[in-house]
């Protein structure tokens, strides 16, 4: 029977009669159907535990195929097998069809199979849909057999004033009910649909298997009815006595969501990890309601098995490493300075955007006690300690007090800017599931469009009409004046180990992912800028790049917010770098490289009152993406007192590494080869192509901070122990008290990227003999060909050199191990059309390559108008995107822009 379903292999389907204890037919044996791995472990071992699996409505044990031979085959360093034990519930799949079921019986026929079965424990539930509820009810009467749950796209309560997603309420209409359900196979072939990518046929045939003929899906139709949509329903008092029970479980849990899923939204994941907050979460992006089928969810529970279950605690907690952590003694919140400044009337913030395009100022005592009234109101109006606030609030006086009000009374503050776009913008803010939103009109018409998570406060007090078609509950006047008479409240001290913000990437590798950081290593970023660089109180600071615009208070520094978008750096114009400088007198400058590119070419407009001011900048940082030589220079000229440092770093830790101009210099004339795949450095690696002076050097580790290499190996995979042999390419890996906490939400992301007490960056490069590190490019961009793995980046500078190009990408095209490079370049002039570049543009990049490169070997050069960037940093090419579109170029498909 098995070969008619793919992916069961052979001697795991059976059938097993079982007596029934549930209440509709007490006495009666029926039954039941099983994918049963069992067959697939040596009798000599014993499996470390239980998977019981169940499915919901309308699939059934077919659904966790997936997991019956990969768990059967763990081995002894893998937390050696799982039996997994894949039930069809009775009138579903294969089992037996005995009539009208209610939850209740549900969750007691569960039961009375796995006491045939005779499972006494380890079991860890696993559930979808109707089975997560039902697997739940069993975990809850099972304590003492269980071990773990593991829930997908399910749901155990609806939520309070929300109503049934309209699917199932137009499942359950009289008209629709029976005939979508029991008497076609609508409902059937709309949830088989559901999947992203498309079934494969054979799939969706073995899904439809057991319901070939209406009198097979009466179970179909049974679940619809029996779907409790309030109180007055059969099932309610059950599926709220298996709610309730969970929040007293206190086993290791997983949820592994789709949330592009029209039932199960992300409004049920919120709702259970309220209830297991303890529970690790992984939402996969793109995926949906057959999560299982749509993204890899066996291959990540087997893993989590393996950290969370492991024979010996110790041994794996061993393993996985230690984060380093700043001292108590030495942590230092960011309001601590705000706090003990209150009384000091020196200017604090000025926002160059102020009302009517004015400069807004706040002193010291103004900012203190504005941030106070935040703190207050926000309490009085609901916001609590723990609760997630969303800001979509321009960079300024409003953000900064927002912040540190948030922050202060122990919220989590979710920063996500508009350069993510507006699908990328709601996919994060849906993600980190807000209990509030604060915002501009912009945001908030976004919010209501998109419907995301969170009661809403408007930055400015909407008109009635406004107000009831945004869903605005408050204005920020409002927050303020309730702080005005809140009077003494609820005064929590959050603690440095509490969650204090998730800050999401710029999205430009892939969906922007949430950071989340504690109080303590908050404070420990702030400690190692204010150490690298020196930054005191009585520094003024311009910051006009994003991350580092909230730190200003917590370093003591006047700081000022340009007249520009800081989500949209390339927005910064010299004059408004200037007009700000003058402002407050700035001695520093935070700027991203794109940010730095346009004020270059926009400084004609600069005057004397301009040029003086930007004569007392002593210090500029750049950061954002790594930055060359020549940029620094040219900026040199409009800063010539400042020193000019870029530091390295990434949402999840900045900075790492530093280097000033003249470092640059000096890096560049001591470079040395790299060595080549082959070396051998670490177990199973060795280094990757490179020639001298490959990447960008971006310096020595801060402070606190330490880097290391990951070998390649010849495949391209980093995989070799972390070390700091000079010239060996690889992934980079960095530690750091500064370094995030973790991904929110992601637990696979996160498991990843720990490992051994480094945090994997993604980035790709080498240290050198003076311990300076060299960025060459991203993991996902390295070019896997015949010879051995390419990084990117020294191709690009040596094309970038070349009269006649502006900027350059080095993609790989065909199969992993075969790959080709093809150069992908913007010229100057701009190119009118997209394609083939002309012959002498390609006989001038091969040539520039030869003489440095001879390994590599052009297979086509393409132009563009413009290479695909990030918006936040408008720098960070898009190589991937890249990739897929040469290699339809050059498969002669219709040429586009990429």
């Amino acid at each position: 029977m098995t070969s008619a379903w793919p992916g069961v292999p052979e001697g795991c389907s059976r059938y097993l009669p079982v007596t029934s204890s549930a209440a509709v037919d007490a006495g009666a044996v029926h039954r039941w159907h099983l994918l049963d791995n069992a067959a697939l472990i040596p009798d000599d071992v014993t499996p470390a535990g239980t998977l019981l699996c169940v499915h919901g409505n309308p699939t059934w044990g077919y659904l966790w195929r997936s997991l019956l031979e990969p768990a059967a085959r763990r081995i002894a360093s893998e937390g050696g097998p799982w039996r997994v034990i894949a039930v069809d519930q009775l009138d579903m799949g294969f089992s037996a069809r005995t009539g009208p079921r209610r939850l209740a019986d549900r969750v007691t026929d569960l039961g009375d199979l796995t006491d045939a079965l005779g499972l006494t424990g380890p079991v860890v539930t696993v559930g979808h849909d109707w089975g997560g509820s039902i697997s739940l009810g069993w975990a809850v009467d099972h304590p003492d057999a269980l071990a773990g749950v593991v829930l997908t796209n399910t749901a155990v309560h609806q939520p309070d004033g929300e109503s049934l997603p309209w699917p199932l309420r137009l499942a359950l209409h009289p008209a629709i009910h029976r005939p979508g359900t029991v008497t076609t196979t609508a409902f059937l072939d709309i949830t088989l649909g559901l999947a992203r990518p498309a079934l494969d046929p054979a799939v969706r045939r073995a899904y439809r298997t057991p319901y070939r003929h209406a009198r097979r899906r009466g179970g179909v139709g049974q679940f619809v009815a029996d779907i409790p949509v309030d109180a007055a329903t059969a099932s309610f008092p059950e599926l709220d006595r298996i709610a309730e029970g969970v929040r007293g479980l206190d086993v290791p849990a997983l949820l592994l969501w789709g949330p592009e899923d029209p039932i199960f939204a992300d409004r049920y994941l919120r709702d259970l990890v309220d209830r297991l907050p303890h529970a690790d979460v992984h939402r996969f992006e793109g995926a949906g309601h057959l999560v299982i089928e749509d993204a890899p969810v066996a291959e990540t529970l087997l893993d989590w098995l393996g950290e969370r279950l492991p024979a010996d605690r110790a041994d794996a907690d061993q393993l996985r490493g230690s984060r380093l952590t700043l001292p108590d003694r030495d942590h230092r919140p960011l309001w601590a300075t705000l706090e003990e400044r209150a009384a000091d009337t020196a200017v604090a913030v000025v926002d160059m955007a102020g009302p009517g395009g004015r400069p807004m100022r706040l002193s010291w005592q103004d900012l203190a006690a504005r941030v106070d009234r935040l703190r207050r109101g926000l309490l009085a109006v609901g916001v609590r300690p723990g609760h997630r606030i969303s800001l979509l609030v321009p960079p300024g006086i409003d953000l900064t007090c927002l912040i540190y009000a948030g922050l202060r009374l122990g919220a989590v503050i979710v920063v996500a800017d508009a350069g993510l776009g507006p699908r990328g913008l709601s996919r994060a803010v849906r993600g980190a599931g807000p209990d509030w939103v604060i915002g501009i009109d912009r945001a908030l018409v976004a919010a209501r469009a998109f419907n995301w998570p969170g009661r809403r406060i408007s930055v400015r007090t909407p008109d009635p009409v406004t107000r009831r078609v945004l869903g605005v509950d408050h204005s920020l006047a409002e927050v303020l004046a309730a702080g005005d008479t809140a009077g003494s409240l609820l005064q929590h001290e959050p603690q440095a180990d509490d969650l204090a913000a998730i800050l999401f990437t710029s999205g430009s590798t892939g969906p922007a992912k949430g950071v989340a950081y504690t109080h303590r290593q908050l404070s420990a970023m702030c400690r190692a800028v204010s150490t690298t660089y020196g930054l005191a109180p009585g520094t003024a600071l311009v910051a006009a790049f994003a991350p580092f615009a909230l730190l200003g208070p917590a370093l003591g520094a006047t700081s000022v917010s340009p007249a520009m978008d800081v989500t949209a750096p390339a927005t910064l114009t010299a004059t408004a770098l200037a007009d700000a400088a003058a402002a407050i007198e700035a001695t520093t400058v935070f700027a991203s490289p794109a940010a730095l590119v346009n004020v270059l070419a926009t400084a004609g407009g600069l005057d004397a009152r301009h040029r003086d001011a930007l004569d007392r900048i002593d210090l500029l940082l750049s950061a954002g993406a790594p930055i060359g030589e020549p940029l620094l220079a040219a900026v040199s000229t409009l800063v010539p007192q400042a020193r000019l440092h870029t530091p390295y770093g990434m949402t999840e830790a900045l900075p790492i590494t530093d280097i000033d101009l003249p470092g640059i210099r000096a890096a560049a004339a001591d470079a040395q080869p790299v060595h080549r795949a082959g070396s051998g450095h670490g177990p199973g690696a060795a280094p990757a192509v490179a020639g001298a002076g490959n990447g960008v050097c971006v310096g020595a580790p801060v402070p606190g901070a330490h880097v290391a290499i990951s070998a390649f190996d010849e495949a391209g995979s980093a995989v070799g122990d972390p070390s700091g042999v000079p010239g060996v390419s690889g992934e980079i890996l960095v530690a750091a008290p500064h370094v995030k906490d973790h991904y929110d939400r992601l637990h696979r992301t996160e498991t990843a990227a720990f490992d051994r007490g480094w945090h994997r960056t993604g980035d790709v490069g080498h240290l050198d003999a003076a311990g300076r590190l060299w960025v060459e490019g991203r993991l996902q961009h390295v070019l896997r060909t015949s010879s051995g793995p390419v990084t990117p980046v020294e191709a690009e500078q040596r094309m970038a050199a070349v009269d006649g190009v502006a900027r350059t990408a080095l993609v790989g095209v065909g199969p992993v191990g075969a790959q080709v490079a093809v150069a992908v370049v913007e010229t100057v002039p701009g190119a009118r059309s997209d394609g083939p570049a002309p012959r002498h543009t390609a006989d001038a990049l091969r040539s520039v390559l030869r003489s440095v490169m001879p390994e590599l070997d052009l297979a086509a050069v393409l132009q563009v108008r413009r290479l695909p960037t990030d918006i936040r940093h408008n720098s960070k090419v898009d190589r991937s995107a890249l990739a897929r579109w040469a290699s339809g170029v050059l498969a002669g498909e219709r040429v586009s822009a990429p």
